[in-house]
Parts: structure tokens; C-alpha cells; sequence
């Protein structure tokens, strides 16, 4: 199978995806001739023309106020919003009426459609242009939150997000878009993102949303991570030499709770790892789960690495992420209690 970057593999989604269904209609700011400030919707426009792949003014809440209706209509629009940190403008289309449109309906109407949007550091693109915001969506009910961490997931998995009739959220970290990544641009590759370069199949497969993946069978610990936090952990448990498992979340709503709660049962142990701040992160969420569900298999207190409770310091990005050191320190913590 070829290798494909995170890039490739998302633009080959939609495209299986339009070709396949005549309902499928992707638009967004600057996503059909320019086809994407990350050339996600490259070729896209030329391909299955401006009717089906077109270019929006600068309006997120119109973005997706659109898609709701297109979705109620019967289409199935995939939509980019440039950087997730742009989505606040649209916050209110995306829960007052996407996420409800089924159950206000009684399911007389959906809203089939993907939201689509980079998401995470690395760039350097400062406060407006690196955000984490997934838990903003996974407190609302009617909603869906996928984050891949590979190619070959991206690819299933939006396709199986554009087949779903419920709204989706679709988080791309921006940092595994073009394969192994650096710390800056003139810095050399970080060998434990190699992975973000993987063989992906042509044509149609899909991932089913909800089910996560154990990257690493391990029995002293469990580590849950979603996106570049999964390399960040797998690095961890390198160097470190502790013998964690390592679960890739995937999909955050719905959550595979049971793949979670088996791996923690095993191991007694869990670290939660993810980019986003600490305050009403996702990870509280996880410890509550996990807490609530294996408490009686527990031999350490449930521990969270995570970004800072600040505004994004863009002068200080690489401190800000939850690096290999910062979790190998929380694994040995947790192993000696």
C-alpha cells in the first residue's frame, strides 16, 4: 500500500466520498481554487466543479448555518472551518441547531454533516492559530468528536463521518499533517512521530467512530492520548522503558469505554495525556470515568499531563506541549506509588 501523509489521506476521503454519493458537497474559506490553506481540498474543485466544492465569504456562523440546512435537506456537506480556533463565531449554529435538529424534530430531520478543522500547535502560529478546543464539543449532547493520529484512521474515519447522519466533529492536528514532524523547521525530524506517515489503501474502507486502538500492549500502566499525544506517549514509554499500554482514543464522543476500563483493570495505572489546558480538559472527563468504573483496581492516583492554564504562549510553544520528559515523569510517579 502507498504511504500517505495526513493531507493526502483526508483529501482522498472526500474524494472516494463525492465520487461515491452526489450528496457529498464540500465548501469553506478558500477550499475550492486555492483548495485549502493546507491543500486539504486540493483538486477537489477541478474534479467535481464549483457546485460541489466551492469557496465561502468569511463567515463561519454562515459556514455551517448553511450545512445544517443542506443536511436537513438531504445532502451531505463537509465543511472546513480554516483553524478550529475560528469555530467561536459558528459555536451557536453548531449547538443550537445542528446538534438538536434531530431530537427538536423527532427525528423527522437530521443534520448529516462534517465539520472539519486543524486543530493543535506547532507552527507557531500563535494564540488565534494553535487551539485545542475538543471539549467544548464533547459537553454537547448531539454531537460527535473524532481526532485521528495517523493517516489510515483519518482516511476510515472521515469516511465513515461523512456516512453517519448525525453531526460530526472533525479535529486534525496540524502537526501530523505532513507526516513525521519537527520542532521547528530547521530542526531535525522527531523520530517517534514516524508513524504520522503510514500506509493508507486506495479507494473505499472506513473506521468505525467510537472504537479506540491499543498502539502498544503494555501491563504496568495504561496511558490514554488522542492525536500527537499518542507519539508523545509512545516516546515516553521508550524512554522510560516502563511497560505501559498505550490506547489511541480516536473518538472522544462516543468514547470506547470499554477498551479503557479493560486496559486499566489490567494494569492498575493510568496517565492521561493530551495538548489542550488541563481546566475542563478532556482528561477530567477520562479521570472521572475511570475513577468511577475501576476504582477498586486502582494502585495510584488517575494522573493528567496536559497544556498550560493560559492564554497560548506562543513565545514559549514547546514548553506548552506535553513533551516525553513531562510524561516519562508522570509514569514514574505513578509506578512509584
Amino acid at each position: 500500500m502507498p504511504k500517505r501523509t495526513m493531507i493526502e489521506a483526508i483529501r482522498e476521503a472526500m474524494d472516494v466520498m463525492m465520487e461515491r454519493d452526489d450528496k457529498v458537497v464540500v465548501f469553506g474559506q478558500d477550499v475550492g481554487f486555492f483548495g485549502g490553506v493546507f491543500r486539504c481540498t486540493e483538486g477537489l474543485q477541478r474534479k467535481y466543479g464549483a457546485a460541489r466544492c466551492f469557496d465561502t465569504p468569511i463567515s463561519e456562523s454562515g459556514i455551517v448555518g448553511v450545512a445544517v440546512g443542506m443536511g436537513a435537506y438531504g445532502l451531505r456537506p463537509v465543511v472546513e472551518i480554516q483553524f478550529a480556533d475560528y469555530v467561536y463565531p459558528a459555536y451557536d449554529q453548531i449547538v443550537s441547531e445542528a446538534a438538536r435538529l434531530r431530537f427538536r424534530s423527532a427525528g423527522d430531520y437530521t443534520a448529516p454533516m462534517v465539520i472539519r478543522m486543524p486543530c493543535g500547535g506547532g507552527i507557531f502560529g500563535a494564540q488565534t492559530h494553535s487551539q485545542s478546543p475538543e471539549a467544548v464539543f464533547t459537553h454537547v449532547a448531539g454531537l460527535q468528536t473524532i481526532i485521528p493520529s495517523n493517516p489510515y484512521d483519518a482516511k476510515g474515519l472521515l469516511i465513515s463521518a461523512i456516512e453517519n447522519d448525525d453531526p460530526v466533529i472533525f479535529l486534525e492536528p496540524k502537526r501530523l499533517y505532513n507526516g513525521p514532524f519537527n520542532g521547528h523547521y530547521d530542526q531535525p525530524v522527531v523520530p517517534w512521530s514516524k508513524h504520522a506517515l503510514s500506509e493508507t489503501p486506495e479507494g473505499y474502507y472506513s473506521i468505525p467512530i467510537g472504537k479506540a486502538a491499543i498502539r502498544r500492549q503494555g501491563s504496568a500502566v495504561t496511558v490514554l492520548a488522542y492525536g500527537t499525544m499518542v507519539y508523545v506517549a509512545e516516546a515516553a514509554v521508550s524512554e522510560t522503558g516502563i511497560d505501559a499500554e498505550v490506547i489511541d482514543l480516536r473518538s472522544l464522543v462516543p468514547l470506547d469505554i470499554d477498551t479503557i476500563t479493560a486496559s486499566v483493570a489490567k494494569t492498575g495505572r493510568c496517565v492521561i495525556v493530551h495538548e489542550a489546558t488541563r481546566l475542563s480538559g478532556f482528561g477530567t472527563q477520562l479521570a472521572a470515568e475511570v475513577q468511577e468504573r475501576c476504582f477498586y483496581h486502582l494502585e495510584a492516583p488517575i494522573l493528567r499531563v496536559t497544556g498550560w492554564d493560559t492564554p497560548y504562549p506562543h513565545a514559549h510553544e514547546w514548553d506548552y506541549f506535553p513533551g516525553p520528559e513531562r510524561v516519562g515523569r508522570a509514569l514514574l510517579q505513578v509506578m512509584e506509588a
